[in-house]
């Protein structure tokens, strides 16, 4: 209860979102938080990832939520795991909020991976690719979106929609001003997708359809 209380006040007192920055959110955060980039771009690379179970896990089935997506890299080492640990006590604090619903953690790591402990599996999904391509490669493409120079890990934040917001690098990042992040993308409007565009064999379906309910 006193964490909840404590991030709450949090939210509320914090001069730079007390009033939810809608549309300049992304410019806010570049602005108060050096490690945030703002990347502000309409979808993310296409990946084939798998569950824990085997399942299929595809990111645009979850377009009603926001993502945090990282990656654990054969090649990453403590820089990863303790981005992990950063990341899985955010969760501890979002999950005490009503924004716990609205968000979903996912991990995608190669053979090995041994962090899961840290992590609540209710909004967090642990994922490899689905194909013969590693962690690595997957990591590299969704590291091409940025702008910046350097090998820190990355936590991509997918907006809904999938939109790819931003990036937050490495660990040096403030904890708050993550989740003040995750706020504001929970507190603004989102435009829907545009309608998908039918094609002959969807008309004809939707013609025959109304041709048998015609008296």
């Amino acid at each position: 209860m006193i964490r909840l209380l404590l991030l709450i006040l949090t939210l509320i007192a914090s001069p730079a979102f007390a009033h939810h920055p809608g549309e300049r959110l992304d410019e806010v955060m570049a602005e108060k938080e050096p490690h945030f980039e703002v990347t502000d771009i309409a979808s993310v690379p296409e990946i084939e990832l798998l569950d824990k179970t085997g399942e299929r896990f595809v990111l645009g089935e979850l377009d009603d939520q926001i993502l945090i997506l990282s990656f654990v890299t054969d090649n990453c080492g403590a820089a990863c795991a303790e981005q992990q640990i950063l990341l899985a006590a955010i969760q501890e604090q979002l999950n005490i909020s009503p924004m716990r619903d609205m968000v979903m953690f996912v991990t995608v790591h190669s053979e090995g991976f041994s962090g899961a402990s840290s992590w609540d599996s209710l909004n967090w999904r642990p994922t490899t690719p689905s194909s013969d391509i590693s962690a690595a490669i997957v990591a590299d493409d969704f590291a091409r979106l940025s702008q910046r120079n350097g090998s820190a890990p990355m936590v991509h934040m997918i907006d809904r929609n999938t939109r790819h917001a931003g990036i937050f690098h490495g660990t040096g990042f403030k904890q708050i001003n993550l989740i003040l992040y995750v706020n504001g993308l929970t507190n603004a409007v989102h435009s829907p997708k545009p309608p998908v565009k039918k094609g002959w064999l969807d008309r004809l379906t939707d013609w025959f359809s109304k041709a048998g309910k015609e008296p």
